[in-house]
């Protein structure tokens, strides 16, 4: 086994097709075929069902997977240090980042490690916390922004921002954020939330079992950009920290309120692992997200988020 046959594995895999596999991998068709080959020959399995429409993984080849991404992680993280060890500070960094944040975040930090840091090579993957917590414990990335996550002996957490969660409606709503909304006026209302168990989703539940409420949920998914989508469209109203839709705020296409009795908040914690240590390279590039979060409460850029931090 060798990373060749690892990331002419992985490609298959994320193309479902050889042809288009060898296309990315600027190789020819056989090669490809005869790495798969190679590979199964080493593992004793076969690792793809080939099918007419194309390469599908077998209970082996799913197993595998996993393996083979955290293989080419450390490869790629270790060619990275040795190369930007030319220029100081350097090596891979991946942080994780949820969708709501993403937009206010990436653009700063890639700024500021350019800046700083110019031997870091950043990726950013952007996940919801459950999964952003899998990724975090298995090592798949270095740090990451979550909201409500659970206690873990393999990792420590430190709040940064306290955000409420908005009644966020269409223009034609007409919400306003100095007319605050209980959350009983919701009653009957059709709602576009996210499915269980999305973290914002089981704030609102918990809130309407305490409270003893009923709300309507017209639509389910656990795709932000859908969930705004549906909302413009006048499917219903949602549940959002503000920071989520701020620029759709920020030109009046979406309208938001503060939600009322009860309240409903939200805190941003920066998660890094405690099963493996945390390089100076991913050191540094964590104090630089912190640093653009706390920037972006101060500057208005964060809406409504409140800083816990030191």
């Amino acid at each position: 086994m060798d990373f060749k046959q690892l990331r002419a594995f992985l490609t298959v895999a994320e193309m479902g097709n050889v042809t288009r596999a060898a296309q990315v991998l600027h190789l020819v068709q056989p090669a490809v075929s005869r790495q798969i080959m190679l590979l199964e020959e080493d593992i004793g399995a076969p690792l793809f069902e080939r099918e007419r429409h194309g390469m599908v993984l077998t209970d082996a080849g799913r197993s595998l997977v996993g393996y083979a991404r955290r293989a080419m992680l450390e490869l790629d993280r270790a060619r990275a240090e040795i190369t930007g060890a030319t220029v100081g500070i350097g090596g891979l960094v991946t942080l994780g980042l949820l969708p709501s944040t993403i937009d206010v975040l990436s653009g700063p930090l890639v700024t500021a490690l350019a800046t700083h840091y110019p031997g870091i090579r950043i990726r950013i993957a952007m996940g919801y916390a459950g999964t952003l917590m899998r990724w975090l414990q298995a090592g798949e990335i270095d740090a990451a922004l979550l909201y409500g996550a659970e206690r873990s002996s393999e990792i420590q957490t430190r709040p940064l921002i306290e955000e409420p969660l908005w009644v966020i409606g269409p223009k034609e709503a007409k919400l306003h954020r100095d007319k605050p909304l209980s959350l009983g006026k919701l009653i009957g209302k059709p709602l576009v939330l996210p499915s269980a168990p999305h973290g914002i989703r089981t704030l609102v539940d918990h809130a309407c079992a305490v409270s003893d409420l009923a709300l309507t949920v017209s639509a389910e998914t656990n795709a932000l950009s859908v969930q705004r989508s549906l909302v413009l469209s006048g499917h219903g109203l949602t549940i959002l920290p503000p920071i989520a839709v701020a620029e759709e705020l920020r030109t009046g296409h979406l309208s938001g309120t503060p939600l009322t009795d009860p309240a409903i908040t939200r805190t941003i914690v920066l998660a890094l692992p405690t099963n493996r240590p945390t390089g100076q390279h991913v050191r540094c590039a964590v104090d630089l997200l912190v640093a653009g979060a706390k920037n972006a409460v101060d500057a208005g850029a964060w809406l409504e988020g409140r800083w816990l931090g030191a």
